[in-house]
């Protein structure tokens, strides 16, 4: 009996369980126990199915909402307006020395051999914040194309070009190609969007085809060179001749494609040794295809006229002094691109033309005494300075940290604003020129985006001079000159850069 009522009571609490799933019915007595069971576990079963087939008839999920953007990665609610930089503001505090070679004595070590002068100073005052043997002579090295491109900019002005012309020749039939400073001629069509090959030799014969027809010119063409603007050898002979051979540079004329490259876009490499002849040689290749279609030919070979330097008179061969000219991009163009990508063979180039401009011999010597006077003229001494090139490329120069750094002062705040235009020209840290690759590393990517300035590479030499606003908004110029130093030792570059990221995170007070 008790066996009985134990089992009729799990019974009618197993019931009562599932009963509320069917409303109004009851699991009491007289009601089928075992068809309210199987109404349950079809219900069971239902559920899950229903919601199987369910987004078939209320469509898909709707998608979890996207995560909010942090601040800085959402786009603008409108655009920004037009704007500038603020200027710098002069009543920002100026670094305190101590503080300034605290950060900067740890830094500047060589490793290995040799060692490191140096001068900072503030660009608006010229207060000197730093200074290890800023006044001792020293190898430069690359750095030497600052005073190349100061000479330059103040003796041609940023805005001078340099002609390359075509003109009768002294019998007829001949046209003269006269080199006048351009070394960046490109092969084609002139660029006018470009440094290299603004001015293009196919250009050039076009023009030159045209002139001829419309003085009714027929039969073959002789094509004769001068490049005679330039004096004295063509190679420097304070030049290492290995440095020749490797592509450093080349013996120097006033015209060349792609500054004496056989392709602009490979800059190392062995160099054309007669730049000028390359040049035209590919000037008459071009006049030759363009004078095809005028019914012109034109002899095989170029050569070099020996009254170079009286062409171009009227009377030469009864046509117009001048049949065609192409215009080089401006010094100041030029000037950025040898000292963004540190062009030995442009340096040399401007260094003559700044000789030219001052009245003397467009020789070496004539150019190192041209870019000697300009500084002297600038108000930056030269008493210790030692030139034998333009470029910096021999050993034989000298000049000090301290007067970099017044040479770069007189570029950044100077009076004389036509040097604002080389400001360009310094390569910025880890992004452009010879610096795209450098300030990486965990010591020097601060200063990355900050630093701009000029470098300089020989052997035993490395030098790195230029500016930086520092972390209180105080312009800073800065030279550092290694020399001594051991070959390839990889921490010499890592000082430099290091010396001059502390500078831009300086609020040295």
């Amino acid at each position: 009996m008790t066996k009985t009522t134990s089992a009729q009571a799990w019974r009618r609490r197993a019931l009562q369980a599932v009963a509320p799933a069917f409303p109004g019915r009851s699991a009491g007595p007289g009601k089928p126990w075992h068809l309210i069971l199987l109404g349950a576990l079809l219900l069971v079963l239902t559920i899950p199915a229903a919601l199987l087939v369910a987004p078939g008839f209320l469509g898909p999920e709707p998608p979890a909402p996207a995560p909010v953007a942090p601040p800085w990665q959402r786009g603008p609610a409108a655009p920004a307006a037009a704007g500038a930089l603020a200027p710098l503001d002069p009543a920002a505090p100026v670094p305190d020395p101590s503080a300034v070679s605290a950060r900067l004595e740890p830094v500047l070590k060589a490793d290995g051999g040799g060692s490191f002068t140096g001068t900072v100073q503030d660009a608006l005052t010229g207060q000197v914040l730093f200074d290890r043997g800023g006044s001792e002579s020293r190898v430069p090295a690359s750095n030497l194309k600052l005073l190349t491109s100061v000479a330059a900019l103040r003796a041609l002005g940023p805005d001078r070009t340099f002609a390359t012309r075509v003109v009768p020749g002294p019998d007829a039939n001949q046209v003269v190609l006269v080199g006048g400073g351009d070394v960046l001629l490109g092969a084609g069509e002139s660029n006018p969007a470009a440094v290299m090959g603004r001015a293009g030799l196919a250009t050039l014969a076009a023009r030159t085809v045209a002139s001829l027809q419309a003085a009714g010119a027929a039969g073959e063409i002789k094509v004769l060179l001068d490049d005679s603007l330039f004096s004295g050898p063509a190679l420097n002979p304070a030049w290492e001749l290995g440095d020749v051979a490797a592509g450093e540079v080349a013996p120097v004329f006033p015209l060349a494609l792609n500054s004496a490259r056989y392709d602009a876009a490979v800059t190392t490499g062995p160099r054309p040794q007669d730049a000028a002849m390359a040049a035209a040689d590919e000037f008459a290749a071009r006049l030759r295809a363009a004078g095809a279609a005028a019914g012109l030919t034109v002899a095989a070979g170029v050569d070099r006229w020996p009254g170079a330097g009286t062409t171009g008179s009227d009377a030469d061969a009864g046509l117009p002094g001048v049949l065609a000219e192409v215009q080089s991009a401006p010094v100041s163009d030029q000037v950025d691109l040898l000292l963004q990508v540190s062009d030995n063979y442009l340096a040399e180039v401007m260094g003559r033309m700044t000789a030219v401009a001052a009245g003397q011999p467009a020789s070496y010597d004539g150019a190192t005494a041209a870019v000697r006077g300009q500084l002297e003229e600038a108000g930056i001494p030269t008493g210790s300075v030692t030139l034998v090139d333009a470029c910096g490329l021999a050993m034989g120069n000298q000049v000090s940290a301290s007067q970099f750094a017044e040479v770069v002062r007189a570029i950044t705040t100077g009076p004389d604003s036509r040097l604002r235009s080389a400001l360009d020209g310094f390569p910025v840290a880890g992004l452009t020129g010879t610096l795209d690759t450098r300030y990486g590393d965990q010591s020097t990517v601060q200063g990355a985006g900050l630093v701009r300035a000029k470098t300089g590479t020989l052997n035993t030499v490395l030098a790195l001079s230029g500016y930086v606003v520092d972390a209180d908004g105080r312009l800073l110029v800065f030279s550092f000159i290694g020399n001594g130093l051991t070959p390839g030792a990889a921490g010499n570059k890592v000082a430099l850069d290091q010396a001059a990221t502390a500078l831009a995170g300086c609020g040295c007070r």
